[in-house]
């Protein structure tokens, strides 16, 4: 008897004190992070013990998605709990919309709100009149002056102000307005990391909870990493046998094949170092037992354009385009005395369904006409499900690494893509083709015909703007350019990715600031 007794009054006296204790919250955002890029998801090139620990101790959603296949949208559903198509920040902010873009193309990109309203309550300002002491460090991009975290609910800021990549690099001296440099050469992700562990650790003695987010900048561009890491990728991948070709042509743009950048390997080495160093201060504070941990990324992997830097096999395309590799993420929430460690879920869920999560953990009533895209994933927590829902995107621009407008719903294991240049729509069953490889429409006319009426209601539903055609656009020109995308320049990249691998690469003297250069 005495056997079976203590343990049960010791777990319905652990169970009865966090009933109590309100739960702290740890919300990690990766910038252009790839599903693929983690090690528990796939890679054998990148190396994520820390991120993997993470994983595998909570809850894993398969079908997790960012909101958008480029930053601010994403981010800004996070904040707002609603679809980019409904709050109107449809691109990353600074693109330049209707005849103020000069490129040669078939439609004109719509305008879109460049700031989060401020009219509207963030999960931020929600957490901080629930009680919550709120800390944001890393990259914003949601606004300007005026409009920086600062001014959407959260106490303290760290590195957060209008632009999208890290001004002065990854290495200090910074150019931040929002942050102090450090000494020459520190890791602009480590420092980070250790601003929150430091919020972390101060915190200790507080009598309110806490809600910290870190956004990184990496693994965003420019990429850059150290020369002692560059040159342990540039082995690993010398080791494995370097490929002949790194790139095929998806369309309208080069996209990235293998794994095997030794540069953008460092910086997610980095990456998770600063993951933690974050987690190991949860452990020493003992938050641990009463903080939840989310990590998730706010676009695809950078396989096409930018820095042109990882790949997102099985997935197709990447960062700015509209196929599984531009919006699938890395997703994984932890809740102390909930979750099950290595669970997995094959429900989706999206950007938008953190907000009224987040409130429902916190034991905060929700907000259902600000979070109204999102659902709490607290059933699915728990080992349970929820009402079968679609998902939609919305992206009425073109990407800079290829993306084409258009307007997107996911329903069960279909997935419909209506495109804004010619109208047509592409249908995709990704239990059988996660590659986006075969169009299934012609063959399942009356799904695609489904699909599509639902996502005309949507969109209708939403008010959402809708791209008109460019009478500027020149059929012929579009032509010779995809030509020379397709031969010049996918020679260029594979000699410059190439380059990344020779024993003797050196990128500069200082090797982006991150060491003192020899006289």
């Amino acid at each position: 008897m005495n056997k079976l007794f203590f343990p049960v009054v010791f777990m319905m006296t652990s169970f009865s004190l966090m009933a109590e204790q309100k739960l702290n919250f740890l919300f990690f955002l990766v910038d252009d992070l790839g599903k693929m890029d983690i090690g528990i998801e796939g890679s054998s090139f990148y190396e994520t013990p820390h991120i993997d620990a993470l994983a595998n101790s909570g809850m894993r959603f398969q079908n997790g998605y960012a909101a958008c296949q480029v930053c601010s949208p994403s981010r800004a559903a996070i904040m707002l709990g609603t679809y980019p198509a409904r709050n109107k920040i449809t691109d990353w902010i600074g693109a330049k919309t209707g005849t103020d873009w000069k490129r040669n193309d078939k439609v004109l990109p719509v305008e879109y709100i460049h700031a989060l309203p401020k009219e509207e309550i963030t999960v931020a300002e929600a957490m901080r009149e629930g009680g919550y002491k709120t800390f944001f460090a890393g990259k914003w991009h949601m606004g300007g002056e005026d409009n920086f975290p600062e001014d959407h609910g959260f106490d303290i800021n760290i590195g957060g102000h209008h632009r999208g990549s890290p001004p002065g690099g990854f290495f200090s001296p910074y150019t931040n307005p929002k942050m102090k440099s450090g000494p020459q050469g520190e890791s602009l992700t480590i420092r980070l990391a250790n601003e929150t562990a430091n919020f972390i650790e101060n915190h200790k003695g507080n009598e309110k909870p806490f809600f910290a987010y870190l956004s990184f900048y990496a693994v965003h561009g420019p990429i850059q990493t150290t020369e002692t890491l560059w040159k342990k990728y540039q082995k690993k991948a010398a080791a494995k046998g370097l490929a002949e070709k790194r790139f095929i042509f998806d369309r309208t743009k080069a996209v990235r094949q293998v794994q095997d950048n030794p540069v953008y390997a460092g910086m997610m080495e980095t990456l998770d170092d600063a993951i933690g160093i974050v987690m190991q201060k949860l452990k020493d504070t003992s938050y641990d037992k009463n903080t939840v941990v989310i990590f998730t990324g706010d676009n695809g992997g950078v396989s096409s354009g930018d820095a042109f830097s990882t790949s997102s096999l099985p997935l197709r395309g990447g960062k700015g385009r509209q196929w599984e590799g531009g919006i699938r993420e890395p997703y994984y929430i932890y809740v102390p005395g909930m979750t099950k460690e290595g669970a997995l879920t094959e429900i989706p869920a999206t950007g938008t369904d953190f907000y009224p999560t987040i409130l429902e953990l916190a034991g905060l009533k929700a907000k259902p006409e600000q979070h109204k895209d999102g659902v709490s994933l607290v059933p699915i927590l728990k080992g349970d499900k929820i009402a079968k829902r679609d998902l939609f995107w919305h992206y009425p621009h073109y990407g800079n690494q290829g993306g084409e407008p258009s307007s997107i719903i996911r329903s069960g294991n279909w997935k419909l893509i209506h495109y804004y240049e010619d109208g047509r729509d592409e249908l995709y069953n990704l239990s059988s083709d996660i590659g986006e490889q075969n169009d299934a429409a012609a063959k399942n006319p009356e799904v695609a015909k489904m699909l599509r009426k639902k996502l005309d209601s949507w969109l209708k539903e939403t008010g959402a703007r809708t791209p008109q055609a460019d009478s500027r656009f020149d059929a012929n020109k579009k032509k010779q350019q995809l030509e020379s995308a397709a031969g010049k320049q996918m020679q260029a990249l594979e000699k410059k990715h190439a380059n990344y691998l020779k024993p003797d690469y050196v990128p500069n003297k200082t090797w982006w600031d991150s060491k003192i250069p020899k006289d």
